[in-house]
């Protein structure tokens, strides 16, 4: 996934969200190699995570609505160690299932952050403040991840982001078997 401008509406977590709470092991039956299958993990995106913390004051706001294959939240922001607990590469799949285009999180568990990038799942991008104070489920926002800019619509407000760096050529490719083909490695 090239770093584009992605617009939509924001779903706000908390910190120390772990790849259970993303796809529930219960979920990982179904084949990502099956059409059919695959989208599935769409709709059980986030569905491990607690209603107290889906970020609405009812808390009962869930990711993607029963019965949906597809979230309205394009853009996650997350906390402090997004993506921890074990190394499921199903859970970057599962957010972009669901129709998500972009984690902004103050920082991720390492191989969550890797299986975004390598699969070409998501943009993972970090901010530099704790967005998760200031903005909330159902705001409006643009990340511009070329730009190292996250733009809060609902509010009028801008908040930095880190640059992609070194990653950058492999979202742009697409993931690692895309870039290391366009690179010509194999």
């Amino acid at each position: 996934m090239p770093a584009e401008v992605i617009t939509g509406k924001a779903f706000v977590l908390g910190d120390d969200v772990d790849t259970d709470q993303i796809i529930p092991a219960e979920y990982l039956s179904y084949n990502p190699a099956i059409p059919d299958e695959r989208r599935y993990f769409g709709m059980h995106a986030l569905s491990g995570v607690p209603a107290a913390e889906s970020g609405l004051p009812d808390g009962g706001q869930r990711f993607v609505e029963d019965g949906a294959f597809e979230s309205p939240y394009r853009i996650i922001i997350g906390g402090r160690n997004f993506g921890c607990g074990s190394s499921r590469e199903h859970a970057p799949l599962a957010l972009a299932e669901a129709g998500a285009r972009v984690v902004v999180a103050e920082f991720y568990a390492r191989i969550f952050f890797r299986n975004c990038v390598n699969g070409g799942y998501l943009l993972p991008c970090e901010c530099t403040g704790r967005l998760v104070d200031v903005i909330r489920t159902g705001d409006e926002c643009e990340v511009d991840a070329a730009s190292g800019r996250l733009t809060h619509m609902t509010r009028g407000a801008t908040h930095d982001l880190q640059p992609l760096g070194d990653v950058q050529p492999i979202i742009d490719a697409g993931g690692i078997f895309d870039y290391a083909k366009q690179a010509k490695m194999f």
